[in-house]
């Protein structure tokens, strides 16, 4: 069996997301930054419509913001309790991953790193497997943020 997934880069790293959680990818629009948030949140923008936040994914793994170039992109990705885009540094491509290439690692047990899954071992590279539901989870202030989109909704 195989896994599907969007890999990207932050870092000098390769991340992957599985793609049943992608919606798209976009390249980077304006986005309204709000004051007071996490260091993480660019800020809010429109996809398809929808308000969403902006993650930095540099910013959440190495605590300084991603330097924005044309090969900067947004990955819209979908979870049961939000949608929001996460900026990387190049998102390279759709691959598929067979499951026993992929092995579980220690760093899932390591608290500011739980939403590592796994580590992906092809040929010639490591994908560092990324599961968006816990990294939404593990982020402080996150839940601040799902309470302000759902005000933004009702006020809509």
């Amino acid at each position: 069996m195989t896994e599907k997934v969007v890999v990207f880069h932050a870092g000098k790293e390769e991340y992957a997301i599985p793609i049943p959680y992608v919606i798209s990818i976009e390249k980077i629009e304006a986005m309204n930054p709000v004051p007071h948030l996490p260091v993480y949140m660019v800020g809010i923008t429109k996809a398809r419509g929808t308000l969403i936040p902006v993650l930095d994914l540099s910013a959440i793994l190495y605590g300084s913001p991603l330097q924005i170039d044309k090969d900067a992109r947004m990955i819209v990705i979908h979870t049961d309790e939000l949608a929001f885009g996460l900026l990387v540094k190049e998102a390279k491509e759709i691959i598929e991953i067979p499951h026993d290439a992929q092995n579980q690692l220690g760093l899932v047990a390591y608290e500011k790193t739980k939403y590592f899954s796994s580590i992906a071992q092809l040929t010639d590279r490591l994908i560092t497997m990324i599961d968006p539901v816990v990294m939404l989870d593990s982020l402080e202030g996150i839940k601040e943020v799902k309470d302000y989109l759902n005000e933004q909704k009702q006020e809509a």
